[in-house]
């Protein structure tokens, strides 16, 4: 997508279409319950962890649902096995797709990414196909109202900030993928507010869509892929125009 409004403008549409708050709050459990195995159960000591704890949080999920899934990445409660895969592939356009599973079963994920991409006008590549058009970046997001870019702009490169971009009433903070929550750490105590600060795969470039029908099959993979209960994420380089994105 073109510039992380139009993305979220994407999934908040999504989000008021389905409502589905206990999958997120899945994706969210999932998501801690590996940090917590890969890393350790405290914060400060895995960066991972507390990222997804500052999302859980802003997503509202209960502290006992939190906790629970933490407790059951360190081994202090029974849990799943998880295995984080990557699927990537092309949709309608020549547009490249990165999905993110997170799985218990990985041939049953294959199955319905696979059925997903083939049903929407899309294939499934090999590993790698598509996924040297992104780069995993950090992506730190503080609203710009009554902020002056080039101020924020020497604050946030103070912070390790790699680059900034204004864009909607927002300023889309990029960094090394390791150093995103240091930097949202250091933007917060430099006073500004952060709402948003995940690793997402940022395309290097963006197709353009440029007539309604071509963006209803795209945003239909999309949703497909999104709408999959094992997929924890969906990255693409598709660039929906606002006049085309109020027509969906």
């Amino acid at each position: 997508m073109a510039g992380h409004s139009k993305w979220s403008n994407i999934k908040h549409r999504k989000g008021a279409q389905d409502a589905k708050r206990a999958k997120v709050f899945t994706r969210l459990g999932k998501e801690l319950t590996i940090a917590a195995k890969e890393a350790g159960g405290d914060p400060g000591f895995n960066p991972r962890l507390r990222l997804a704890i500052e999302k859980a949080k802003a997503a509202n999920m209960p502290k006992d649902n939190l906790e629970r899934a933490i407790k059951k990445g360190t081994g202090e409660l029974e849990g799943v096995d998880y295995m984080e895969i990557r699927y990537e592939g092309y949709g309608p356009a020549g547009t490249a797709f990165i999905v993110e599973v997170v799985t218990d079963n990985k041939n049953r994920s294959a199955s319905e990414v696979r059925a997903a991409f083939s049903k929407r006008g899309g294939n499934l590549g090999t590993d790698g196909a598509v996924a040297w058009m992104f780069q995993k970046k950090g992506e730190i997001i503080v609203p710009s109202e009554g902020i002056d870019y080039d101020e924020f702009m020497m604050a946030a490169l103070e912070a390790g900030a790699d680059d900034v971009i204004e864009e909607d009433g927002e300023f889309t903070v990029y960094t090394e993928y390791t150093e995103c929550n240091n930097v949202a750490e250091e933007l917060k105590k430099a006073g500004f507010t952060v709402t948003e600060a995940e690793v997402a795969m940022i395309p290097d470039n963006k197709v353009a869509i440029t007539d309604l029908d071509t963006a209803k099959k795209v945003m239909a993979l999309y949703e497909a892929l999104d709408d999959l209960d094992d997929v924890n994420d969906v990255y693409s380089n598709f660039d929906i125009s606002d006049e085309l994105l109020e027509q969906l």
